[in-house]
């Protein structure tokens, strides 16, 4: 696993939102879910789960579970400890989507409340949903990219080009003390929508262009949190010198991964300009929801 994976991890898994120890039941017997694949009986995953825990794939008519036995959701006021936790899950799916292809992953921490034979039983009943979301996600992956201006444009050259800031500008300098505050704050105003129009135009266009060759393309917020969810800033934003104008996610065909890299090659031949491009990733941000209904005991780790 590479290092930009490492800290993409941060972005796969909420811990945002407090768990709320009393509406989370008991558990005297249940399976970690890690994600759904398809298998057939007597399919073996040579790996340890969470807390060094023994992968099972448990599998109903060509459909696989891959759980782990457990008693009890995982919590923690130890960041370190989520961490590795979360990077456990993640090294789990990552290596069934490499033994049985694109799996639909659980979020980190979803329970069921049952011994494999409920899980079987809940395959069952959930096989046509389950069929559909395996067939339609055969062979896509998830890939994340992100622009960034390493020399964002100054004010004076965004007054250069827009005549409204440049009359502000223009005003401010023969305005009393009073008048010229208010036409600051004016002026603020139209910087910041300046360069969020500037923002959006060019994550439209970057969409545009991905759109030929992935199936869906999400646009994220700019900020260090993405909505796949985040326990802690993304180390690489942090370290970015300059500002973010663009992040996606995309759901494609793996046959269509060096075509969306030459689409991020042309953008990063542009002076100033950085892309970062990660994946493939299993597909979270596309996946159907499940493990909710009142059998799971699914939760979110909360530090």
């Amino acid at each position: 696993m590479s290092s930009d994976q490492l800290d993409d991890i941060e972005d796969l898994d909420d811990i945002e939102d407090a768990v709320d120890q009393a509406d989370v039941p008991e558990i005297d017997e249940g399976r970690y879910l890690y994600c759904i694949v398809r298998a057939d009986a007597g399919d073996t995953l040579e790996t340890t789960g969470v807390d060094g825990e023994p992968v099972s794939v448990v599998v109903e008519d060509g459909i696989g579970a891959v759980v782990h036995e457990c008693d009890g959701i995982y919590d923690s006021a130890d960041l370190t400890e989520i961490r590795r936790w979360l990077v456990r899950h993640q090294v789990v799916v990552d290596e069934a989507g490499e033994a049985f292809g694109t799996p639909i992953p659980f979020q980190f921490d979803t329970i069921l409340q049952s011994d494999d034979d409920g899980v079987r039983e809940w395959l069952r009943s959930e096989s046509g949903m389950l069929e559909r979301a395996l067939s339609g996600l055969a062979d896509h992956w998830e890939y994340r990219v992100e622009v960034v201006e390493t020399d964002p444009i100054s004010d004076d050259a965004l007054i250069e080009r827009d005549e409204r800031l440049s009359e502000l500008d223009d005003r401010i300098g023969d305005s009393e003390e009073g008048t010229a505050f208010l036409l600051e704050k004016k002026f603020e105003q139209r910087l910041t929508e300046l360069r969020a129009a500037r923002r959006e135009s060019i994550t439209a266009d970057l969409q545009d262009r991905l759109d030929e060759h992935a199936r869906e393309v999400h646009s994220l917020e700019r900020s260090p949190s993405a909505s796949l969810s985040d326990e802690m800033a993304n180390e690489a934003d942090a370290a970015s010198d300059g500002e973010t104008l663009s992040r996606l996610t995309l759901l494609a065909h793996e046959d269509d991964e060096g075509a969306i890299g030459s689409v991020l090659d042309d953008v990063a031949a542009h002076d100033g300009l950085e892309v970062r491009f990660t994946g493939p990733w299993p597909p979270y941000t596309f996946a159907p929801e499940l493990g909710g209904d009142e059998e799971s005991a699914g939760a979110q780790t909360q530090s």
